[in-house]
């Protein structure tokens, strides 16, 4: 009788135990779910196509964590996010180019959140892309072509006759753009001083080169390169920068058949800057938005993780400690 009297009283304890641990584990579940969701709202981007494809997927990473966050990005070049940004329009602009001192005193408030490049592009299908990829073009030759007109057609790039009169379809941008922006700046110049047809966007440009054999232009890098297989997008290929100007590609120069290997070039800064530069997401003074706050927050440490998935360069630890301080 004591055994059943003892037995019972054991099993009374350990089920109360469970029952309390149960409600414990329920309650911390509970607020781990209430944390998880707390943030609520619409958090609205807009501007440079070379920060779109990385905010999309930070946005997707970040809705998984809060899903009642909503957040509608759309591109439309850089210009059009600092103008969105300083008008209120959206809660945050994409930009990609450095910030200027006329933007300072209208109050635009910056974080960086990684880094990326501009690369002159050639058709994959051009008849002098074997030359080009073996003696590159020098800076200024390329402001010959893009700045000065000096150099309209191939033949007088190379000096040879047995393609004169053929044109080089020089291709620009037409939106307000940090492509076009930094690839001027790589000049000497800006983007109202590039010569070429203007097109509109990022994938627009890609398109113009891939669809004329004799036309080149220039892209950022994520329009060049597909993310999943690492390699040039068919059709399109980049022309080298020969920045040592001995009239050939040398091995330290030649860091542009992958994505990854373009990545290691533009982090260890052996492509020059500018055209690579750091991206960034602006706003009319620091963001009072909870959500805005928090998306940034994520974006600049555990969002750090996607960068170099998506096909860009992270910042540096230092850096991006900067960046979060200002959060």
């Amino acid at each position: 009788m004591q055994k059943i009297k003892l037995f019972s009283l054991i099993f009374l304890i350990v089920t109360l135990f469970a029952c309390n641990n149960k409600k414990t584990n329920t309650e911390s579940d509970s607020g781990s779910n209430d944390s998880a969701e707390e943030l609520k709202g619409t958090i609205t981007i807009s501007g440079a196509f070379a920060l779109y494809p990385m905010t999309t997927r930070w946005a997707e990473e970040f809705r998984k964590i809060h899903p009642k966050v909503r957040i509608d990005i759309s591109a439309g070049g850089a210009g059009k996010g600092m103008t969105d940004a300083l008008s209120g329009i959206v809660d945050l602009g994409m930009f990609s180019r450095e910030i200027s001192d006329v933007e300072k005193a209208k109050g635009v408030w910056w974080v960086a959140v990684t880094k990326d490049a501009v690369l002159p592009t050639i058709n994959a299908n051009s008849p002098v892309l074997d030359i080009v990829k073996e003696r590159g073009i020098t800076r200024d030759e390329f402001i010959d072509i893009f700045i000065n007109g000096k150099i309209k057609t191939w033949d007088e790039w190379l000096a040879d006759k047995t393609m004169k009169n053929t044109n080089m379809n020089v291709y620009t941008r037409s939106d307000a753009c940090g492509a076009a922006q930094m690839w001027g700046a790589y000049l000497g110049k800006n983007q109202e001083s590039l010569n070429g047809i203007g097109i509109f966007g990022d994938p627009g440009m890609a398109d113009a080169v891939k669809s004329d054999i004799y036309g080149i232009g220039y892209n950022n890098v994520i329009y060049i390169y597909d993310i999943s297989s690492r390699k040039k997008h068919q059709g399109l290929d980049v022309i080298p920068i020969d920045i040592n100007e001995n009239g050939v590609i040398d091995d330290d120069e030649n860091f542009y058949d992958s994505l990854d290997d373009m990545m290691v070039a533009i982090e260890e800064e052996k492509y020059p800057s500018p055209p690579a530069r750091e991206l960034y997401f602006v706003a009319k003074g620091k963001p009072e938005s909870k959500e805005v706050i928090e998306f940034l927050k994520w974006i600049v440490t555990d969002g750090q993780v996607y960068v170099k998935e998506g096909g860009y360069v992270q910042l540096s630890d230092d850096k991006l400690i900067n960046e979060l301080a200002k959060l």
